[in-house]
């Protein structure tokens, strides 16, 4: 035998024994189950529910009622059902635990005791029902009412009595592929969608448009918004307005406040705290009642961490989880008694955002002479508004025929 066939032949012995070990140990590993422990997310479940009601809050976000409560909803509406393997109180704590804690699917397997599969398959699915409550829980209010908030605070009545809510937009955290991250990438050099919201003096959103880029004017969303009917932007009734900041353009039901005027909370604070003259006395008071939009993207994003530090969802998917969250918002202020974060936010107060871009830019609308005449109006109104503070302040008012 030739010696050098038969050292071939030893190699070739020994790297079959070596595959076939190989091979072994694979299928050793791979039957080695992973979610093996006692502790299933089906026992969290009901021990997060059964304990101190602290518990619940802690680890769903939400009251202990408040959770049952849609628990019972999403079944009596068809929205989610038992499976053979997972219950529907088990399929609403693995999606409120990744958009509560923004928590990854890998984390949230070992949580729950479940293949990373299952984790994706169920969230998909509660995400859809929570669509479907967000088409019931975001609305309109009655227009035709007084805000409490406005009709029982005398730095907004009888001043703005005719408001029915904010709007202004809030970045949220986004994952795109790299070819798209120009037009995602907020003037903060973030990467972000832009979402536009109005909201009522309750903290309750009335409308949310999610999706644009964040390279997008939040002006440019607002003006998609209310012209897209198929969106039902619910439209200020005539004599009724939104307060909105100088970011958007002055149109007709749409209260701006006074350029090149003192305006933003932090503005009033310090030595020069109190407003000297009406349009500053104006701005500071719209501020104020504005302010409510900000808070409630305040409890919004304190509330769900994934709005913060999104996850590699499809785009679409990562519209739909605000829309979702704006929903779940509604619901729990609907059913919450008593809610920390809504009582944290429920003051006036300055709410900093680290993926808001500072400082609106101004947004310059072509004009028509139809809005150029509702500009002129609500110019008039905000002057009328500002001098009736004016007098109730002792101040000289602004002449009817100032700019």
């Amino acid at each position: 035998m030739n010696p050098t066939n038969f050292e071939d032949d030893s190699s070739s012995d020994d790297d079959i024994i070596l595959y076939t070990f190989q091979t072994f140990l694979d299928y050793l590993r791979i039957r080695e189950p992973c979610m093996d422990s006692n502790y299933t997310g089906t026992v969290m479940v009901a021990e997060t529910l059964n304990r101190h009601s602290n518990l619940c809050y802690i680890e769903f976000r939400v009251e202990r009622h408040v959770f049952l409560n849609l628990h019972d909803m999403m079944i009596h509406r068809g929205w989610l059902d038992d499976s053979c393997h997972i219950r529907v109180d088990e399929q609403l704590a693995i999606f409120i635990v990744i958009v509560a804690h923004g928590s990854s699917t890998r984390q949230v397997a070992k949580k729950f005791q479940r293949s990373g599969q299952t984790i994706s398959a169920v969230f998909q699915k509660v995400l859809h029902a929570m669509v479907q409550l967000a088409n019931e829980t975001i609305r309109p209010p009655n227009f035709d009412v007084v805000p409490s908030e406005i009709q029982h605070n005398p730095k907004f009545s009888p001043f703005f009595q005719d408001c029915i809510g904010a709007i202004d937009g809030t970045h949220i955290s986004a994952i795109v592929p790299r070819s798209e991250q120009t037009r995602y990438r907020n003037r903060k050099a973030l990467i972000t969608q832009n979402v536009m919201c109005a909201c009522s003096f309750d903290m309750r959103f009335t409308f949310v448009y999610a999706g644009w880029e964040g390279s997008a004017h939040d002006a440019r969303v607002f003006e998609e918004a209310r012209s897209n009917a198929t969106l039902g932007f619910p439209h200020p009734p005539p004599g009724k307005y939104y307060a909105v900041d100088s970011g958007y353009a002055s149109q007709l039901g749409y209260l701006t406040p006074f350029r090149g005027e003192r305006y933003h909370l932090p503005d009033f604070s310090g030595e020069r705290r109190g407003a000297r003259t009406p349009k500053e006395l104006f701005n500071h008071r719209h501020s104020s009642l504005r302010n409510v939009i900000e808070r409630t993207f305040g409890v919004l994003k304190n509330r769900f961490q994934i709005l913060q530090k999104m996850k590699g969802y499809r785009i679409e998917d990562q519209a739909s989880i605000v829309v979702a969250c704006c929903g779940l918002h509604n619901y729990i202020k609907e059913q919450a008694i008593k809610d920390d974060l809504f009582d944290e936010y429920g003051c006036e107060q300055n709410v900093i955002d680290q993926l808001n871009p500072p400082n609106h830019q101004d947004f310059i609308a072509p004009t028509t002479s139809t809005s150029q005449r509702g500009a002129r109006q609500m110019s008039m109104l905000r002057i009328n508004i500002a001098n009736q503070m004016a007098i109730s302040k002792g101040m000289p008012m602004i002449p009817i025929d100032g700019p």
